[in-house]
């Protein structure tokens, strides 16, 4: 009568009570706990938390805070830039000193030195001349005389020369007919000047319509290395 009853009330009830709740209260609870648990809370958020953000806020903003300002900074440089802003950065860059004034439009060399207060033997006109090898050279002549060109022939030394229409004086010198002037020109063509400007102050084109230049001719001459010579003659009508 012991016997029965000592296995089945310590027997059964040891295993039930230890065993399976051991393995399923111990076992299944650290591995949920700590691998599920360590791999979610590390290695995800460390990337969504840290590369992410990381490019989101560094690299887009520095592109977007950087590159714009500093291409509206140069557009509005280049929008203050005046008409004649080639013309005196050239003769910066020769030492050459010059000044530049505006003034009302004027429709013929007579009209603009009458605008300015001078005589038309003041001003001298930058003159483009085409040779047949379909280079070009620059002509200065005083605004009461006209070019001579059996002169200039000779001393440039060639048979043939001409003045090109506007469309190529524009190309050859980046100026339009009537501001044109050697200083600035888009080619350093060779400059002619007629012996009778030297030792005078000579008003000329400045590069842009409404604008006269003043320089010493000697500067100029000596600036750009002209050659001097009588190449004019008495102006017809």
């Amino acid at each position: 009568m012991s016997e029965p009853e000592a296995r089945s009330s310590s027997e059964p009830e040891a295993r039930s009570s230890t065993e399976p709740e051991n393995r399923s209260s111990s076992e299944p609870e650290a591995r949920s706990l700590s691998e599920p648990e360590s791999r979610s809370s590390s290695e995800p958020e460390n990337r969504s938390s840290s590369e992410p953000e990381n490019r989101s806020s560094s690299e887009p903003e520095a592109r977007s805070s950087s590159e714009p300002e500093a291409r509206s900074l140069s557009e509005r440089s280049e929008t203050k830039r005046t008409p004649t802003a080639r013309v005196e950065d050239a003769a910066r860059e020769r030492g050459l000193a010059i000044e530049i004034r505006e003034r009302p439009a004027a429709r013929s060399l007579e009209e603009a030195a009458a605008l300015l207060g001078l005589q038309p033997a003041d001003i001298v006109k930058t003159l483009v001349v085409k040779r047949a090898d379909d280079t070009y050279l620059f002509a200065l002549i005083p605004g009461d005389k006209a070019i001579s060109w059996p002169k200039l022939r000779a001393v440039v030394g060639v048979n043939k020369l001409q003045l090109p229409d506007p469309e190529r004086a524009l190309a050859a010198t980046g100026y339009e007919r009537g501001t044109i002037v050697p200083i600035g020109s888009t080619t350093d063509w060779p400059i002619f000047a007629d012996e009778s400007i030297v030792g005078t102050r000579i008003a000329m084109g400045a590069g842009a319509h409404g604008y006269s230049l003043f320089v010493d001719a000697d500067a100029l001459i000596a600036a750009y290395g002209a050659t001097v010579a009588d190449i004019s003659q008495p102006a017809s009508g």
